[in-house]
């Protein structure tokens, strides 16, 4: 039990992903529908910057006045090459002070990207459900999915 405490927020977007998952099915409003896949895509948010965490680990941001990996007259100081931390999403830089471990900045930029394109499709489905609204008067699929099956029946009747 205290195994699944220490994973306490795998078990956290577990419960998210699961619940976004749950709206999006269950739900018969536009509006719901559109809450639960937010809620579902900053589940996966989540699990990504969960697994980008290197316990440790220094952000890879060099300090102008403190050249890393380099002499005075700016030559490289670098020797061998670059080494994967354990595929913890880390890396160490060998040469002077290769003590350090830095975290890949990699899926956080990867997630501010995801969450740029998360707004604009929450914005795109939001702009939908207005135009569905417009035309047929409201926002639940069933009542939409009856008043489409009335057309069509209308529309061979002719």
């Amino acid at each position: 039990m205290s195994e699944l405490f220490s994973q306490y927020n795998y078990v956290i977007v577990i419960v998210l992903m699961m619940t976004g998952l749950y709206i999006v099915f269950a739900s018969r409003n536009l509006i719901k529908k559109l809450v639960g896949l937010s809620v579902f895509q900053t589940s996966v948010f989540l699990l990504y910057i969960t697994v980008a965490k290197v316990k440790g680990g220094q952000p890879p941001i060099l300090i102008e006045d403190k050249p890393y990996g380099v002499d005075k007259d700016g030559h490289a100081l670098l020797e061998g090459p670059i080494q994967v931390a354990a595929g913890d999403g880390a890396f160490l830089l060998p040469g002077p002070g290769s003590d350090v471990l830095y975290s890949n900045p990699l899926p956080h930029v990867l997630i501010l990207t995801a969450i740029v394109v998360g707004v604009a499709t929450l914005a795109i489905g939001l702009a939908l459900t207005v135009r569905i609204r417009e035309v047929y008067h409201t926002i639940e699929e069933d009542e939409i999915q009856e008043m489409d099956f009335v057309y069509n029946l209308e529309g061979t009747a002719d």
